[in-house]
């Protein structure tokens, strides 16, 4: 197979991903990466490959609306908009991060692949920046050597594929490997000129993986039991009763209206649309045949009741 290829497609023999790996592992010391979609799926495909390099640093692109490129402009004569500006950077690329961790995979590699994200940073062997002024498109990566020999000084690749997995291995892409001091020098310049003007977001990644996902060691039981509650009983606590009832219910002059009969109502709701029916049982007192009156009322068509004598109206 051919290893030395110019173009990268994604196609058979011809992955991102791979040259990737070919490259990092050959005595890459400085990986530079700028785009405009990160997603930490790249990184931990690429983790074991970057072991050795000694220097990343990653500069992504953040869209902004009409009132934040509004403040960007101000920011020239206000020192206050430069820093809010700033904040809305980190936050908007933490609300990226907690998004792409809710939708990701609930296994090993994803978790390695995070800690050792938060590894590198800690160490300062990586950086991540953001870039808040405009809407970055670009997608280039640079690799370089041995800065001072000047064979061999690097690469660049460039094209369409973000960092992420998709952009390296599933989607149809067209990338192309410049190898040629010049253009690796244009393009580390470039990436200089935005690098010095761009927002640390390194540890916004920590404190956003450590406390806005589930990838983090400090959740306690009580907190993982709280969640487990939730998820089971989520559709019951956010249901609308207003929305339970269909028509206004009819109740006795002087009906007292308890919380605990309307929840048991929807609870009956529940389990007759799950299971077709449905046993309601309490202690004396508690209103069972108030409950069942309120559920008759919800239930479409004809309803058999079967009752003691006590509940029949005498005068039938």
């Amino acid at each position: 197979m051919n290893t030395d290829l110019t173009f990268f497609t994604n196609e058979k023999d011809s992955t991102l991903l791979n040259r990737f790996k070919i490259i990092l592992e050959n005595n890459t010391k400085f990986f530079d990466i700028l785009v405009g979609y990160f997603r930490t799926s790249g990184f931990f495909h690429l983790h074991k490959s970057l072991e050795k390099v000694e220097k990343i640093r990653i500069l992504v692109g953040i869209n902004t609306d009409k009132q934040t490129r509004d403040l960007l402009e101000k920011s020239k004569e206000e020192q206050l908009a430069i820093k809010f500006s700033h904040k809305e950077a980190k936050d908007t690329f933490s609300a990226e991060v907690t998004r792409e961790m809710e939708e990701s995979e609930d296994n090993v590699d994803v978790e390695l692949g995070v800690q050792k994200f938060i590894e590198f940073i800690k160490s300062g062997k990586l950086e991540i920046r953001a870039y808040p002024s405009q809407d970055i498109h670009a997608k280039v990566y640079i690799i370089r050597k041995d800065t001072d020999k000047s064979e061999d000084y690097g690469r660049v690749i460039t094209g369409s594929s973000n960092f992420s997995y998709s952009g390296f291995h599933d989607n149809l892409e067209f990338n192309v490997e410049l190898k040629d001091s010049r253009d690796v020098k244009y393009a580390l310049e470039k990436f200089e000129a935005l690098w010095k003007d761009s927002v640390d977001i390194s540890e916004k990644y920590i404190e956003t993986i450590n406390e806005k996902t589930w990838l983090n060691d400090t959740i306690t039981p009580y907190e993982l039991y709280i969640k487990f509650l939730y998820e089971y009983f989520k559709d019951k606590i956010n249901e609308d009763m207003d929305s339970i009832y269909k028509d206004k219910r009819f109740l006795p002059e002087g009906f007292m209206n308890l919380e605990y009969q309307d929840e048991a109502v929807k609870d009956a709701l529940t389990k007759l649309g799950d299971y077709g029916g449905v046993f309601l049982a309490d202690v004396v007192g508690l209103g069972k045949t108030y409950i069942s009156a309120l559920l008759a009322q919800q239930l479409d068509g004809y309803t058999l009741i079967i009752c003691p004598p006590v509940l029949k109206d005498r005068k039938a």
